[in-house]
């Protein structure tokens, strides 16, 4: 696999059209529940594209100022922003019975407490990207990694496996066995290649948006 401001922008341009169609099928469906997590491949095709131009800035073809804010804009989404988005759109469209509603609403609180601590380390300190055997490695100096980091997966990959629809878990499992590959090959640029694979397989959300709603379990007694 080879990434580079090319591959960036021809994979964020295809997920990003995806994204689009996604949010216009569910609107038509009549289903705004699902709203929130169909405009995921929506976010992770810009963040693509926002991608692409740190990897000019990597290469020193774009100036130090628009490529800091495109550093700093990729970072916003990939850490503070997905370990949110992801529960909260699979919380607003499962239909789960209510113990697993309760965990869902878990998973929302623990991808809060992952985004703060992300957010707050961005917004006071320079976000770093260094092109490393093809990939991007970046650098943010967030207190405690590895504890965020299982935190991070656990709500986005954890709320999918939980959300009691086939096509989600499905995309669940995908990212899961992605983060791990992702792991072993290309731990100095985990995050980078972790969310180009995301992107890729959240183009499952377009058949998930007008797929039939799953019967509702029964509540348990």
């Amino acid at each position: 696999m080879c990434w580079s401001a090319q591959a960036d922008l021809a994979v964020g341009s295809a997920v990003t059209a995806v994204g689009v169609l996604c949010l216009v099928r569910a609107h038509r469906a009549g289903r705004p529940e699902r709203l929130p997590l169909a405009a995921l491949p929506l976010v992770l095709g810009v963040h693509q594209l926002i991608e692409a131009a740190v990897w000019l800035g990597a290469d020193g073809d774009l100036p130090p100022a628009p490529a800091a804010w495109a550093r700093t804009a990729w970072a916003v989404i990939a850490l503070p922003l997905l370990p949110l988005l992801v529960p909260i759109g699979v919380r607003c469209a499962a239909r789960v019975d209510r113990p697993r509603q309760r965990l869902l609403t878990g998973l929302v609180i623990l991808g809060l407490l992952v985004a703060v601590p992300l957010a707050h380390t961005i917004a006071t300190h320079p976000v770093g990207a260094t092109a490393h055997a093809h990939t991007l490695d970046y650098r943010l100096g967030a207190p405690y990694p590895a504890l965020l980091l299982t935190g991070y997966l656990l709500a986005t990959v954890g709320s999918l496996l939980l959300s009691g629809d086939r096509l989600l878990r499905r995309l669940g499992l995908l990212t899961g066995i992605g983060a791990l590959v992702c792991a072993l090959l290309w731990q100095l640029a985990f995050v980078s290649t972790w969310c180009a694979l995301a992107a890729l397989t959240s183009v499952l959300l377009l058949r998930w948006t007008t797929s039939p709603l799953p019967a509702p379990r029964p509540r348990s007694s």
